[in-house]
């Protein structure tokens, strides 16, 4: 087995109605023309991934000043990042035992601004960032025009940052270290395939926010998914990875299945 070991950092708690995502959680009907709607708490989270030569980490959370005005007002009052104060990126590195300068290269899963928050600490440095070609593209679109998502903030990511471009649909970071593109919530999403002590991990990430899109093949809601058909191929690729390996699936935002991997990979 791969010498590889994961730590998740819990990076805080997002309160947003779950038709976000989960699409046609709450629909009204002729029977039910005013059916409950679900504020529910969805978690925020990065890793620590260690190979023998390199410690990577994996996204980098929301900017800490999200709620003090940094978001812009109409995605804060959508998607309540309540406790993103309390988790700046170094100190949450520090709880789990390391400093930032132990992090010699950064995953970014996506760009979307709960996840690339925190890339201000590596402007100016050499660190290594990876991202996917098709992301790091739609992200300047976004951010740079009025076309695209309104989920990109140029602040996060348009900085003086050592881009490593990802090309391909897989890409190998190390042995026992796997990138795989995921393209359906955003054209650049990456999850990755780890083998650990601990048994394999496969991080779906964003393609999947909760287990009801992936164990019910529900699609995120419409303003969260960039392409439905890609969605479904992708769901389709990473199901095909855990038969393969029967690894554990990590969501982007679930906090039941985080707060039961932290417990193995913690």
């Amino acid at each position: 087995m791969a010498d590889v070991s994961v730590t998740l950092l819990d990076r805080g708690r997002v309160r947003a109605d779950r038709n976000y995502v989960v699409d046609g959680h709450a629909m009204a009907s002729a029977s039910n023309p005013d059916p409950d709607h679900e504020l529910e708490e969805f978690v925020v989270w990065s890793a620590v991934v260690e190979t023998p030569e390199t410690t990577y980490l994996w996204d980098t959370g929301s900017h800490p000043d999200a709620g003090d005005g940094y978001w812009p007002a109409p995605l804060y009052d959508a998607f309540e990042h309540v406790d993103a104060g309390d988790h700046d990126l170094e100190a949450d590195l520090a709880d789990a035992g390391f400093v930032l300068s132990d992090v010699d290269a950064v995953v970014m899963s996506h760009l979307h601004l709960d996840h690339a928050g925190g890339l201000y600490h590596f402007d100016g440095t050499d660190v290594p960032v990876y991202v996917h070609e098709e992301e790091l593209k739609f992200a300047y679109y976004s951010a740079k025009t009025t076309e695209g998502s309104i989920a990109y903030l140029a602040s996060d990511f348009d900085r003086d940052l050592n881009w490593e471009v990802v090309h391909r649909h897989r890409h190998t970071l190390a042995p026992g270290f796997e990138l795989y593109h995921l393209p359906g919530h955003t054209p650049g999403v990456l999850g990755a395939h780890l083998d650990t002590d601990e048994g394999p991990l496969l991080i779906a990430g964003d393609e999947c926010y909760v287990d009801a899109n992936y164990v019910e093949e529900v699609p995120l809601g419409p303003g969260l998914l960039w392409s439905e058909r890609d969605w479904f191929e992708s769901l389709e690729t990473v199901k095909e990875l855990e038969r393969r390996s029967d690894a554990s699936v990590l969501y982007g935002h679930d906090l039941e299945r985080f707060d039961a991997l932290a417990e193995r990979w913690g």
